[in-house]
């Protein structure tokens, strides 16, 4: 995937700040353990909740029961926002991603996924693929697995250079 160069939001960013680099933002996807989803609910309303994210392939995966409420509103409208980073102000970069999320039902993919939570999360984080969705090792209980699909990511660092970086993909 190529990557276009990030754009500073002057507005929001201090005078000498400069872009943050794109393999800042890869390198905190990708240790970053909690991540923050933000779903759209029927009725219009937001519903935001932790839960946990790898990326496989440059692309954002999530899993959860088929009738949690993320599940039930991305159903019914893909549009979603992953959010993950520092709870410092004083240091750090947050990094927000929107896009669309869509259930993956591929069993290479799947597989590719289950192994990078594992790697990632730890056994404890297993997971079999059956029939288009992740079954966990131990409990036994279903999930779907979505892909985000991101049009717009936002890195804000913190600490001595605030700075508002955007990307548009």
């Amino acid at each position: 995937m190529t990557i276009p160069a990030g754009t500073i939001d002057r507005r929001y960013s201090d005078g000498t700040a400069v872009p943050t680099p794109w393999t800042d933002v890869t390198a905190i996807l990708d240790a970053s353990q909690i991540f923050w989803v933000t779903t759209v609910r029927p009725d219009g309303r937001p519903h935001v909740t932790p839960l946990i994210a790898v990326r496989v392939d440059g692309r954002l995966y999530f899993s959860t029961g088929p009738e949690e409420r993320k599940a039930v509103n991305l159903e019914a409208n893909g549009a979603c926002v992953l959010t993950t980073g520092s709870n410092s102000i004083e240091y750090g970069t947050d990094v927000v991603v929107e896009g669309i999320a869509a259930v993956v039902t591929d069993r290479d993919l799947l597989e590719r996924v289950a192994d990078a939570y594992r790697v990632k999360y730890g056994r404890e984080w297993s997971f079999e693929v059956r029939e288009g969705r992740f079954v966990h090792t131990d409990a036994g209980g279903q999930a779907l697995v979505f892909g985000l699909t991101a049009d717009t990511v936002f890195a804000f660092q913190k600490g001595n250079a605030f700075a508002q970086t955007r990307w548009r993909l």
